[in-house]
């Protein structure tokens, strides 16, 4: 090992010094610890071969010096043939040790990288609604890439940079000493000439560094809004195409002229560490060329100390940066843990209870529900603002004391204003969240004593925008029932009335139907979103608002399909407009977060109330006038 390469050694110079300020979490050293236990076997066979490689850098000079000395000067060409054979095995030694540590290193890092990526993703899919609502996707998706990969430089190139680098200083500095210590005070002497350029070098692409990754993150920003289906859109309805193409020239520009200063800098860097290595190659050479003639050094070891000075600076500038290093390492880490220390607000019991065979009652007692705060759901770091906001009325309930039934196998529907706390029910009746205060059953079970699994098994949900995959018809129906067969589809589809769209596709159930299925229309994505309900066959299903946005033809349509799924089916129907769930065995009037009528449709048309102003205002006709 020659120490660092350049490279590495202007990266290790590049890291952002702010990050030594950031505070770390109490134990993350000794979690990080638990992460390597798998791996400590790996690890010191890894450090081992670290060392073996630090010791072979030095070997190869020194076997210089006993070809010239007691080789080539005394005219035994034993001693050439045997020390050049020796030189040539050290290499390939070197070449397999190489070889061995890059294997220990990927298997290490990379079984690092598989741990930590596998249970951050597992401990997010398990976070509740609220997390992601708030959460910057961007912000979370570079959790598991940026940092778990900075992490995992703690226990590869940090690690082998530390130790390789540290033997290698001190090996390469006793061979020197011993081969001439007055050498090896001069070219130590030069040391702050080499060091000084290079930390100045390392300052400025520090700065450069920073400020290229905020503009890259802002073109990845102004991209990734742009080219999702919605945010073009919104361009092609709104925007002017001059405008955008300005608008990112503009900051490509800014990334550009990055670009040519750290390629400048970057060349400084390599120019001043080739000129101040020539130069102490030039005064060794020039005292120690002296000193061979006045025999008070060999030939030899004037070769061997030229050799081991190339080697000697990397290793010291690189271990000038071992505490940055480190703290960046530390610091990947503890961004990681901040996520896994984010604690589950609904999570499976230890003991789960089974759902109830048969047909499923669901019904509320005495609930209360406050939505969280942000700082028991979000970390204000996966934000897009320094700090995790919160809204004026946070903290304030928004169910309160709510009791109601929906017996097996019939209709309650839920109408009020926007904001009474409709779609908050159906979250509660999915399991969402859980209740503040009471209990939500089914057949008198808690939902909080059923696994999450389980439960989904049991309660479907439609929402009025449903979400679909950027993938075949095939892959997001069978997201509902992964061992679904394709008869069973098409059964399902047709239930949905769905059935004839997807035939007329181009590829039938494998087209592919775009980024949240925006190669249908609304009607179609909510038949599918029925078909995928009916694949998964649940006892229990919540509807919010299904057809709120449709025109009048896709609504009979969607209908027509929310007849068939419904039938002999608990459901939980969230409704804005009335004329859907007439048919309702009972209808529940939600305002500010209570019960303010219940009863069915023509006998809350006889009572003066909200329902019957809502009617009014929906129909622009006088209840006493519906028939």
């Amino acid at each position: 090992m020659s120490g660092m390469a350049p490279w590495a050694a202007m990266r290790s110079l590049t890291r952002d010094p702010a990050v030594t300020a950031q505070p770390l979490s109490r134990g993350v050293t000794r979690r990080i610890i638990g992460y390597a236990r798998p791996y400590r076997a790996a690890v010191i066979i890894f450090i081992a071969v670290v060392v073996v490689e630090a010791l072979l850098v030095v070997a190869q000079p020194l076997m210089f010096k006993r070809i010239v000395d007691a080789g080539i000067t005394a005219g035994n060409t034993g001693i050439v043939v045997q020390s050049a054979g020796i030189v040539a095995l050290l290499a390939l030694a070197s070449a397999g040790v190489a070889v061995i540590q890059r294997l220990l290193s990927a298997r290490i890092g990379e079984g690092l990288i598989y741990d930590l990526r596998t249970e951050v993703f597992a401990h997010v899919q398990r976070q509740p609604i609220g997390f992601f609502t708030r959460t910057q996707t961007g912000a979370l998706v570079a959790r598991l890439n940026s940092d778990v990969l900075g992490a995992q430089q703690a226990f590869t190139s940090t690690l082998s940079g530390v130790v390789g680098n540290s033997i290698t200083l001190v090996v390469v500095l006793a061979a020197m000493l011993d081969l001439s210590w007055s050498l090896t005070l001069i070219c130590l002497v030069l040391l702050p000439v080499f060091l000084l350029p290079a930390r100045w070098t390392g300052r400025r692409l520090q700065a450069l560094t920073r400020e290229q990754m905020t503009l890259n993150s802002d073109v990845n920003q102004l991209m990734t809004e742009r080219f999702n289906v919605a945010g073009a859109l919104l361009v092609k309805l709104f925007g002017d195409p001059r405008t955008e193409d300005a608008q990112f020239a503009q900051r490509a520009a800014a990334l550009r002229e990055i670009g040519v200063r750290t390629a400048m800098s970057t060349q400084v860097f390599f120019v001043s560490l080739g000129l101040v290595a020539s130069i102490a190659t030039a005064i060794v050479y020039g005292f120690g060329g002296l000193s061979v003639i006045s025999g008070a050094l060999t030939l030899g070891t004037l070769l061997a100390l030229v050799a081991l000075l190339a080697r000697l600076y990397l290793p010291l500038t690189a271990l000038s940066s071992v505490r940055l290093d480190v703290m960046t390492a530390l610091v990947s880490f503890d961004r990681v843990f901040e996520v896994l220390d984010r604690p589950l607000t609904v999570r499976d019991p230890a003991q789960p209870a089974p759902v109830p065979a048969g047909p499923l009652t669901l019904a509320f007692h005495a609930v209360d529900f406050t939505y969280p705060t942000a700082s028991e759901i979000s970390l204000a770091s996966l934000e897009s603002v320094a700090i995790a906001e919160s809204r004026p009325d946070e903290g304030r309930p928004v169910l309160r004391d709510l009791t109601f039934t929906v017996p097996a196998g019939s209709m309650t529907a839920l109408v009020g204003p926007s904001g009474a706390g409709k779609t908050t029910i159906g979250a509660l009746a999915a399991r969402l969240y859980d209740p503040t205060a009471g209990a939500i059953t089914l057949n008198g079970v808690d939902l909080r004593a059923v696994t999450g699994a389980d439960l989904h098994r049991a309660i479907g949900v439609v929402t009025q925008d449903p979400h679909m995959f950027h993938d075949t018809v095939r892959a997001n129906l069978r997201y509902a029932r992964p061992d679904a067969e394709e008869a069973d589809l098409w059964e399902a589809m047709a239930a949905a009335r769905i059935d004839g769209v997807i035939a007329a596709l181009p590829n039938g159930l494998d087209t592919v139907i775009g980024d949240r299925g925006h190669r249908l229309s609304g009607g179609e994505k909510q038949r599918l979103a029925i078909a995928r309900l009916l694949l998964q066959a649940p006892r229990v299903v919540v509807l919010d608002e299904a057809t709120a946005h449709l025109d009048s033809e896709n609504e009979a349509a969607v209908q027509l399909a929310l007849r068939t799924a419904l039938a002999g089916r608990t459901s939980l129907v969230i409704a804005h407009r009335l004329s859907t769930i007439h048919s309702a065995a009972q209808i529940l009037v939600i305002d500010d977060g209570r019960i303010a009528q219940s009863g069915t449709h023509r006998s809350l048309l006889t009572q003066p109330g909200l329902y019957r102003t809502l009617h009014e205002t929906q129909f622009a006709q006088p209840a006493a006038e519906v028939p």
